[in-house]
């Protein structure tokens, strides 16, 4: 009787764990793991990352690795043709350092000539949407300061895809299938990304020898391969035939820059993005909006909280627009749109009643399309690096012969003189791609989410999910969101997932919905990797709304003694666990 009973106890507790599983919101759960352990958008690209890892390479080794293969797998989104931007933390010492490799105008590109051709704004495609592409120099910068293995190693893995080829996910199809008419129009970019004249199936194999080539002459030759070798003389080549304004000194004179992040501390966490140009600053300044709300005692997704970010990304985004652009030509009054009681000021704006239509810039105190990834190591070193197109397929503009096209960065330009991000020679244009980074004592997260002007919003609506709502980093990355890809109105984009009564008080409030899908592309997909330094553990997400995945750092094998390669390396050699030095780089720490 007592052995039925104890069998009876513990049916209820296995069927009460059962219950609880299936109860849960999430799809997907974390990737945990000692080791390290990338996430990206496709699994090529994070197996590749985590391989990268097993043999002695660090952090930034692998997000180059895993970079370099989504250009190859997801070539509309990012790849040679792009800009990047990323935030690398250094365990050793504790510092992050921000890197912007966003590419400058063409010194002939310039309102007048714009204005020549007839234009009232920079084109959003074709030649004349060009900047200088930042990705590979950015590359560079971090394989020469933090990186321990040799480029030619980093990019053979987006080499032998591109040569043998890879069956097309699902995601991707879907994404190719909306620009193959237009591909079609251009002889270069239908025999680069056409298959008989369609894009490839899911399923199809797809091969980019020219691209194969193209990585092969930046593992022989490094980045100048890119700004003053055999694909400089491409570039400028297909340039010239389609009458662009692009020179030589452009593409070598461009070196991308090393910046210290921003930050906002939220409820206790420290909370860091990429300064201007980016939209980063609008992700913090919403933060700091939310802050003066209730967040957590309003419940997540309740209408109450949804109304708070909702019209905190109006205040922020009509900030962003008046005040942001290239550091370099326009003095950007950080600190006083960071500041907490201009937040306050702003945030008071936000009538809890009624949806504004549309908000002012406010006025500071004075100063006192994409792919993200994010890798960790098994020291703590962590990577959060995102990498564009912008638009899918960018200018549409295949470089001949050399397998990849070239962004449209150019067309986020404005050619009105009294804005901060009025087009000028050598200036860099508004970024959207922001890669970000939340910390609270030995708790550390690398994290992004894609998708243009969504990706401020989604930042704070994560970080929210984070703290305000208690999520673990699956739940926070696949939680319901909203969307806002322009600035002034009450209309938002919505995944159905939220409770019909709270979209129906949002809409008694004057918004107005587009309800989307359960995991809708517009509201963009991301990763995140939470480092607990306090025991050494890492957990991974990856968003559901992509077809990428988390994959650790695979365990060595019996017979390996812990050895890997280093740069120069044909073999193993020695390593040790402590290794992350950027003395053997001839790299500094600044």
């Amino acid at each position: 009787m007592n052995r039925l009973r104890h069998l009876a106890t513990v049916s209820i507790l296995l069927l009460s764990g059962a219950a609880f599983a299936q109860d849960r919101s999430q799809t997907r759960s974390m990737v945990i793991t000692q080791y390290g352990v990338a996430a990206a958008e496709h699994p090529f690209a994070a197996q590749a990352a985590a391989n990268i890892l097993a043999e002695g390479g660090n952090a930034v080794d692998a997000a180059i690795a895993a970079n370099a293969v989504m250009g190859v797998v997801e070539p509309m989104m990012n790849g040679l043709g792009g800009d990047l931007f990323a935030l690398v933390y250094d365990a050793s010492t504790g510092k992050l350092q921000g890197l912007n490799a966003s590419g400058w105008a063409p010194s002939g590109l310039t309102v007048d000539f714009i204005r020549s051709l007839g234009l009232t704004e920079v084109p959003v495609s074709g030649i004349h949407s060009v900047t200088v592409p930042g990705a590979v120099d950015g590359w560079d910068k971090l394989n020469a300061r933090y990186g321990k293995l040799d480029l030619a190693r980093i990019l053979r893995p987006a080499i032998r895809i591109a040569e043998e080829g890879y069956p097309v996910t699902e995601w991707v199809n879907a994404y190719w299938k909306l620009d193959a008419a237009v591909l079609a129009q251009d002889p270069e970019s239908a025999r680069t990304y056409l298959i008989n004249g369609a894009a490839p199936a899911v399923g199809q194999v797809f091969r980019n020898p020219n691209l194969a080539w193209s990585l092969r002459q930046l593992a022989e030759g490094g980045r100048d391969a890119f700004y003053r070798g055999r694909i400089a003389q491409r570039i400028l080549a297909t340039s010239v035939r389609r009458g662009g304004t692009m020179t030589a000194d452009d593409l070598a004179q461009f070196s991308s820059e090393w910046v210290t992040p921003i930050s906002t501390n939220y409820r206790g966490w420290t909370v860091y993005e990429i300064g201007p140009q980016t939209q980063g600053i609008a992700a913090l300044e919403m933060l700091n909006m939310m802050e003066n709300f209730p967040m957590g005692k309003y419940g997540f997704g309740s209408a109450n909280a949804l109304h708070v970010e909702m019209e905190a990304k109006k205040l922020a985004y009509a900030d962003l627009l008046a005040y942001i652009g290239d550091p370099n030509f326009s003095k950007i009054n950080v600190r006083g749109l960071l500041d907490k009681a201009y937040a306050a000021q702003r945030a008071k704006l936000i009538d809890m009643a009624h949806a504004s239509p549309g908000q002012q810039p406010g006025i500071p105190p004075p100063e006192a399309d994409t792919t993200y990834l994010t890798v960790v190591d098994r020291n703590g070193n962590m990577v959060s690096l995102i990498q564009s197109n912008f638009l899918t397929f960018g200018s549409k503009v295949v470089v001949d012969g050399a397998g990849f096209v070239l962004h449209n960065r150019g067309n986020l330009f404005t050619l009105d003189p009294s804005s901060p991000n009025v087009l000028a020679p050598h200036k860099r244009p508004l970024q959207t791609i922001i890669p970000a980074f939340m910390e609270k004592g030995p708790t550390k997260i690398s994290f992004g989410i894609m998708g243009g002007l969504n990706q401020a919003q989604a930042h704070a609506q994560f970080v929210s999910n984070i703290v305000d709502h208690r999520m673990n980093v699956q739940a926070a990355m696949e939680a319901p969101r909203f969307t806002k890809r322009d600035f002034p109105g009450v209309n938002y984009q919505i995944e159905n997932r939220f409770a019909p009564s709270v979209l129906k008080e949002l809409t008694s409030r004057g918004h107005v919905l587009e309800v989307r899908g359960a995991f809708a592309t517009t509201v963009g997909g991301g990763q995140a990797i939470l480092r607990d330094f306090s025991s050494g553990v890492n957990f991974a997400a990856s968003d559901p709304r992509k077809d990428g995945e988390a994959i650790p750092e695979p365990l060595r094998k019996d017979n390996d003694d812990g050895r890997g390669l280093q740069k120069g390396d044909i073999g193993p050699d020695t390593e040790t666990d402590s290794d992350w030095d950027a003395t053997d780089s001839g790299g500094d720490r600044d």
